[in-house]
């Protein structure tokens, strides 16, 4: 059986890393390469970086950021935000990123997708789907989460399989940031319908969180930024407990 892997998430603006962060022991804790560091030396599985970067200035000071996360650790990470072309993935992956997060772009144009499986290999390329259920129906949205779609999250997640993504990102926009939980009925219906890794992210706020997104939700990992930059829930202490609980765990 795979192991599960937890995920710590950092948002990059300018390459600095932005949203509070909470530990007494950095020097700095606004800097990436440091929190970078710490997370792996924790025992995370992977990291990644979500760059809310506006301008290209900003982007090619992620770029600086990246190459230095990337001799600095030695886990996968993955760069997300704002990245549209084949162009931008090479930057990336040349200064040491080991996958890239594509969301709004691929919706916008789903061929993407297949340009870039084609190009570097669909194990570099996430696809994050950011919805929410309304109605009873799950629904994509962009930018972030604020601007609806017309996509249903089940559809548009087949599809995204079918055009070479290696693995999708799936933000419960209802759970995100409210610490009561992962949409764990939507992620067991994702990870029975399609046959690659599927990310929970949106709601961990306890360690049972985390136990039910591996059983209940079914997820091949889990993702979170607020518990583990407040040390609310430290890395160790998370995969001892999954592993007690039999959830298959790198220690």
């Amino acid at each position: 059986m795979l192991t599960k892997r937890i995920i710590p998430c950092l948002d990059i603006k300018n390459g600095r890393t932005v949203k509070g962060i909470n530990f007494k022991q950095l020097r700095d804790a606004g800097d990436p390469v440091e929190l970078a560091k710490r997370y792996a030396d924790m025992g995370a599985d992977e990291l990644v970086f979500l760059d809310i970067s506006a301008t290209l200035e900003e982007r090619n000071t992620t770029l600086e950021m990246v190459l230095k996360v990337a001799e600095h650790i030695n886990i996968p990470f993955t760069v997300g935000g704002g990245i549209s072309s084949i162009e931008d993935v090479d930057r990336l992956l040349k200064s040491g990123a080991d996958k890239v997060s594509v969301n709004s772009s691929a919706i916008k144009n789903p061929e993407l997708i297949n340009a870039l499986s084609k190009k570097f290999g669909k194990q570099c390329i996430t696809v994050a789907i950011d919805a929410k259920e309304i109605d009873g129906e799950w629904i994509v949205h962009l930018a972030g989460g604020s601007i609806p779609t017309k996509l249903n999250m089940f559809d548009w997640a087949k599809e995204v399989e079918s055009r070479g993504a290696g693995e999708i990102l799936f933000t419960s926009m209802n759970n995100d940031g409210t610490k009561s939980g992962f949409a764990n009925s939507a992620l067991a219906k994702l990870s029975q319908s399609l046959n690659i890794p599927i990310i929970a992210s949106g709601g961990a706020g306890t360690i049972q969180h985390f136990v039910a997104a591996f059983t209940l939700g079914q997820a091949d990992a889990a993702l979170a930024a607020s518990v583990f930059h407040f040390n609310e829930i430290t890395i160790p202490d998370l995969k001892r407990e999954l592993q007690n609980k039999g959830i298959p765990m790198r220690l």
